[in-house]
This record gives structure tokens, sequence and C-alpha cells, in this order.
């Protein structure tokens, strides 16, 4: 029992961490920096947005915009991480590189920042993972994942002006390759 306790705080340890400094960082960015450090996202296709790989996924253009990512990146960053701790450090960092990859090489011209990149990852992850390991319990974190987030899929596709669709469908598409790169991590173990 102490060792689920003891998972579970870490979890949560884990999460707060992340979250806060997203909370953090936005207080600074609007009321110290005036949005300056949202300079620091994606920006495709020119080298010094590179740099927004690392950094996109902790800046948000708004408050608005940071709420409406931090109850999926909880949920759905818990769901990974319950079953490992290492899963969801591999499949964060995946997710972060190669969809931040993927919108610096296809993105639209402009600024790319925010935590979606991640979330439609761990969405992507999570929807895929029984494919590759066809686990009961994969299957229905997969069924409870897709019908209760399910219609943000169409968020992969263009649809508003400001909303970076690339983004999301570079993340969710790393986050498929991460269900294998995790599946084929587990089985080289074995």
């Amino acid at each position: 029992m102490k060792e689920v306790v003891g998972e579970i705080r870490t979890h949560i340890l884990i999460l707060v961490a992340l979250v806060g400094t997203m909370w953090g960082l936005e207080v600074l960015d609007t009321y110290v920096f005036r949005h300056g450090l949202d300079t620091l996202g994606i920006l495709p296709r020119q080298p010094i947005g590179l740099r927004g790989i690392l950094f996109a996924p902790f800046l948000h253009g708004s408050f608005g915009h940071l709420a409406a990512n931090t109850v999926p990146f909880i949920i759905l960053g818990w769901l990974i991480m319950a079953q490992s701790v290492s899963n969801f450090v591999v499949v964060s960092v995946i997710c972060a590189v190669l969809g931040g990859l993927g919108t610096w090489v296809f993105g639209a011209r402009g600024l790319h920042i925010g935590a979606s990149g991640l979330i439609f990852g761990y969405l992507g992850f999570l929807l895929a993972r029984y494919y590759f390991d066809r686990r009961l319990s994969s299957g229905l974190v997969a069924l409870f994942v897709g019908t209760t987030y399910g219609s943000v899929l169409w968020g992969v596709l263009p649809s508003m002006p400001g909303i970076s669709w690339e983004g999301h469908l570079f993340g969710f598409l790393s986050g498929i390759f991460a269900a294998s790169f995790v599946r084929d991590r587990a089985s080289s173990r074995v």
C-alpha cells in the first residue's frame, strides 16, 4: 500500500511541477515580460524557431489558452503515468520533439505555442497503445479517452485561424509513434 501511495504522490508532484511551471511562466509572461516570452515558441522554417521545440509546450497565448490545456494535460498525462512514470517521460519527450519538428517543418507562418501538441500526443499514445500491446487495461483506457476526448480530433484539421492544427496533427502522430516505441522498448527488455 505504501508503494501505491508513494507512486501516486510522485505522479502528483510531477504534474504539479509541470503545470505550475506553465502557470508561473504565463504569469511572468503576462505581467513582467508583456508576452515577450511567447517569441520563444516555434517559428516554422526559421533556425531561431527550433528553440521553440523545447519552450513551446510551456508557453501560452493567454490565461484562457492555458486553462483550456491544463485539465486535459493533467488527465491524459496521468493516464500515461499510471502505467509508468518512465513511459510518461519517454512519451512527453517524443511528442515534444517529433511534434515540434513536424510543426517547424510544415507549420504555417507565425508563432506556434502551447501544450496542445503534447496533449494531442498523449491522446494519440493512449488511443494507439491498445493496438500495440493488446492489454485489456489499455483497451479500457482507449475507450475512455476516445469517448471523452475523441471529438477534439477535429483539431488536427485546419479550422480556425490562430490555432496550430499542425501542432495538433504532428503531436497526435508522434503519440502514435510513441506507442509503438514504448511497446518495442518494453519487448526489448524482456
